[in-house]
């Protein structure tokens, strides 16, 4: 279904490029999505198309209109996968760094879910559609560890329901910057959309969700803390986000921690090395556990 929307300029944005101004004013985030809208004149303003360097006036109706999405066949790969428990409902997989977990831009082959299609061979759940078949919930592409994925849809409501209510158990293991002032405590800190780089999260009260992340400290160097991580809910980024909020980001972070990133980690030093859950049809609770890759015990190895 095409998808149309209209928006009036107001004078607090007036000067603003009008990719920037339309990013901020509907679902995508992305500018460089927006500007190829603008170039297949897709956007018009009072009837016109602009370019993408024009910017916008106090009272300039602005028409935008998104093409139907094209729909991706994702082919089934034969990728191997470190799976950590399976049976007819689920399995726990322990993802590599570096691996994308859906297909998206730029990403269409080689990710977990290609993987997944090849292993299960099409028994996934289809809540989530056809590019994230199975995925209850997501780990980023540079944080390794434990994802639960459903093979059938009541698998998938019912894990999904348990991570609503906060039952679901997901500890990370990640080192920050800096020395912690308490061995454990809280972040509480609502998440949302960052107001300039849409690509990224902040902590906000504007247009937010709650966020809370309780933490551990494993033990500490000169300059690094080792942490243990628990997730209360699941925002994006949420852990990367409240580190980078309370002044101790992730070592290895190129988006929430400082320009001068640790090169050699290749992403952040974040590991999902605990997921615990009642199974779906059982009813049992179930804990898995995975131990601490390589690039992570090298970068300890190095700090010490």
């Amino acid at each position: 279904m095409v998808c149309a929307h209209i928006f009036t300029v107001n004078a607090e944005s007036a000067g603003e490029r009008i990719d920037k101004f339309i990013c901020a004013n509907c679902e995508i985030n992305s500018r460089s999505a927006v500007q190829k809208l603008l170039d297949s004149d897709q956007v018009t303003v009072d009837g016109k198309a602009v370019s993408k360097n024009y910017k916008v006036k106090s009272g300039d109706r602005i028409s935008l209109v998104i093409p139907e999405p094209k729909e991706l066949e994702v082919v089934a790969e034969n990728i191997p996968l470190d799976i950590r428990y399976e049976d007819e409902d689920l399995l726990v997989v322990n993802k590599s760094k570096g691996m994308v977990v859906h297909p998206a831009a730029g990403n269409y082959d080689g990710t977990l879910v290609n993987a997944l299609l090849y292993h299960c061979k099409g028994s996934l759940s289809g809540i989530n559609g056809v590019i994230r078949p199975g995925i209850v919930h997501r780990i980023d592409k540079d944080t390794s560890g434990l994802l639960i994925v459903a093979k059938n849809d009541f698998a998938h409501i019912n894990l999904a329901e348990q991570i609503k209510v906060h039952s679901f158990t997901r500890e990370y293991q990640s080192v920050v910057y800096g020395k912690m002032k308490c061995t454990n405590g809280t972040v509480d800190a609502p998440i949302g959309r960052h107001p300039v780089d849409r690509k990224k999260m902040t902590v906000t009260t504007k247009n937010s969700k709650n966020a809370v992340t309780h933490y551990e400290v494993v033990d500490e160097y000169r300059d690094f803390t080792h942490l243990k991580l628990r997730l209360e809910t699941g925002r994006t980024h949420q852990i990367r986000v409240h580190m980078s909020y309370i002044g101790h980001p992730v070592a290895g972070d190129p988006v929430y921690g400082p320009k001068s990133v640790i090169s050699y980690l290749n992403g952040q030093c974040l590991h999902a090395g605990k997921i615990g859950f009642k199974h779906p049809r059982s009813g049992k609770y179930i804990e898995i556990e995975s131990e601490l890759p390589d690039y992570f015990t090298d970068f300890l190895r190095r700090i010490k």
